[in-house]
């Protein structure tokens, strides 16, 4: 999925020499580095490609020749070869596995009930949990984009101890929920009314570029706050954590 615009600095800590990687930028204010963060945990723009080629396999083969398991081994064989593309480049797959699991899952519904438009049924009552968990993970005051930002610097819940970043993260995870409400609402009547090429051509609109569209939104408004690095519990977390693994290479 796309990440999110950022203005990276170049950092002072050698941690190519600790995980094997290039050494990740720095930031000068909490919002950048929010950014940044949830962009890298959302997987940029392959990933949301990734994603959304099994299910347009399975309507284009769908629409040619009106049969189930062909269409099914089209979207498990499209999923099957982003995933060695992956392995062959040496990446990691946790982001291709956004296309082999729900394709997987889809696959196991529709092989067992028969009808073509099982395939979508997961996707939907994903998008229909998510928008639930979303607002209510808002309404307690644990918003689920703080979730996904400690999570990546290895702290998932010292965000909360930050009122700011509750604000910041509440705001974010509203504007996340909405492609995911949207879809809720727009697939499920079309799931109920059996019409599989409309299912297979709203799970694509309403896909990436509502995504990217969310995505915009919330990079504009981070780019609006000014919040100094240091004053975030957050950022200090994710710089212990580098400053340990440096401490443990130099031990060794």
């Amino acid at each position: 999925m796309t990440e999110l615009p950022a203005e990276p600095k170049t950092g002072s800590h050698d941690t190519q020499s600790v995980t094997g990687s290039e050494e990740p930028p720095q930031f000068r204010y909490v919002e950048e580095f929010v950014r940044y963060q949830l962009g890298r945990s959302l997987g940029g723009a392959r990933g949301m490609v990734e994603s959304a080629l099994p299910f347009v396999a399975f309507t284009i083969a769908w629409v040619i020749g009106r049969q189930l398991y062909p269409a099914i081994g089209a979207a498990v064989g499209i999923a099957l070869i982003l995933a060695v593309i992956r392995l062959l480049q040496r990446q990691s797959i946790k982001y291709v596995a956004q296309a082999v699991i729900p394709t997987a899952i889809a696959v196991l519904v529709a092989t067992r009930t028969g009808r073509a438009q099982d395939v979508f049924l997961p996707g939907i009552l994903y998008n229909g949990a998510l928008a639930v968990f979303s607002i209510a993970s808002v309404i307690i005051r644990k918003p689920l984009v703080g979730f996904v930002i400690g999570a990546a610097v290895g702290d998932p819940t010292g965000w909360a101890k930050d009122r700011g970043l509750v604000r910041m993260t509440s705001k974010l995870t509203l504007v996340l929920a909405v492609p995911y409400v949207t879809r809720f609402v727009i697939q499920m009547p079309l799931f109920l009314a059996g019409q599989v090429v409309l299912l297979g051509v709203a799970k694509v609109v309403l896909g990436w570029p509502l995504l990217i569209a969310a995505l915009t939104l919330m990079g504009l408004m981070l780019s609006k706050g000014r919040t100094p690095m240091e004053d975030s519990p957050l950022v200090n977390r994710e710089t212990a954590v580098v400053d340990a693994q440096v401490a443990a290479d130099g031990d060794r």
